[in-house]
């Protein structure tokens, strides 16, 4: 498996979507924002994911050189339309707006509708606790989960964040509403791995830690059960009654593929509104506190959420960012 430093990861990137048609900043940002997760080992969401973007632009489901606009707005809330741009750069640019809210009014909220897969969903919420503020963001997606107590999927993993900054590090979860997103279980199966507790069902109901098998079956587990499912639902209410887009559920009557996906970024001055010495001590003790626990194994360090993603971009930086074989041969002949 080749290491690839971090700019000749991005100068690739970059250099297929130059070579679609996009323009130069457009294609630096998404390639920037490509090369950060997978910086990160979030190489379901980066790497990996890659080809299938750009297989969507092939198909025409992403506007290239398509900037997002401001529909309307009040106080601190703004509507915005994604126009089919590149998800991960519309995302970004409604995080940015959603920060300058914050700075104006404390908090700012931009729901954005008829956009794309945004890739990693905890990219704003970093991005959002880079600037001193908390992040909070959701996107809904194509059907791809049962509802609790259903087999055929007609609600979303829509995945969901939440960030705090810290000096030392940021705290960030970003999770999907499944046990496992589709992308986490595409990267187990290339890499030959059985996922570490089970995921879903196989083709003949019985739950299995496959993840070849669960994808056959698209029938996932949400997380917590019941309370997964329900989260599932709300999120999605709220994104498309707020951005004004489409439901999971009229996504889904789009066809088989994932686009015109509605999301909600927020920002809250955290810095301004707690103050950089309380919101630092009272983070710090809190994170002390809880890396202080018993451990069950005595071997396995205790983290907070983030902390792991940062050790990861540390080591990638300085040895070079880990890709399949088959998926950086797949993005070299693009």
């Amino acid at each position: 498996m080749p290491l690839i430093p971090f700019s000749e990861l991005k100068a690739e990137f970059k250099r297929v979507l130059l070579k679609k048609g996009c323009q130069e900043d457009i294609a630096d940002t998404c390639a920037q924002l490509f090369t950060e997760t997978s910086c990160d080992g979030i190489y379901s969401h980066g790497v990996n994911r890659f080809p299938r973007v750009v297989e969507y632009i092939d198909k025409g489901y992403i506007n290239l050189n398509a900037t997002p606009t401001k529909v309307d707005g009040m106080g601190g809330f703004e509507r915005w339309d994604g126009h089919l741009g590149f998800g991960n750069v519309n995302a970004k640019l409604a995080m940015d707006r959603a920060v300058e809210l914050a700075r104006t009014h404390g908090l700012g909220c931009v729901a954005i509708r008829n956009t794309n897969h945004w890739m990693r969903g905890g990219t704003y919420g970093w991005q959002a606790a880079d600037a001193g503020c908390i992040g909070i963001c959701w996107t809904n997606t194509q059907p791809n989960m049962p509802a609790w107590g259903a087999s055929d999927r007609r609600i979303g993993n829509n995945p969901f964040i939440m960030a705090l900054p810290r000096k030392e590090g940021h705290v960030v979860v970003d999770m999907a509403m499944a046990q496992f997103s589709y992308g986490q279980m595409e990267a187990a199966a290339l890499r030959g791995d059985q996922l570490p507790v089970p995921g879903g069902y196989d083709e003949a109901g019985n739950i299995s830690c496959d993840p070849v098998a669960i994808s056959k079956t698209w029938r996932v587990l949400p997380i917590g059960f019941w309370k997964g499912s329900g989260m599932s639902i709300v999120l999605d209410l709220v994104a498309t009654v707020l951005s004004g887009g489409n439901s999971s559920f009229r996504v889904g009557q789009l066809g088989g593929d994932e686009y015109q996906l509605s999301q909600v970024c927020i920002a809250i001055d955290a810095t301004g509104i707690a103050g950089e010495s309380f919101l630092s001590s009272a983070v710090n003790e809190v994170l002390a506190d809880i890396k202080d626990s018993q451990r069950v194994n005595p071997d396995q360090e205790i983290l907070y959420p983030g902390e792991k993603e940062a050790r990861t971009r540390a080591q990638n930086l300085a040895h070079g960012i880990p890709v399949e074989d088959v998926v950086w041969n797949k993005i070299k002949s693009l």
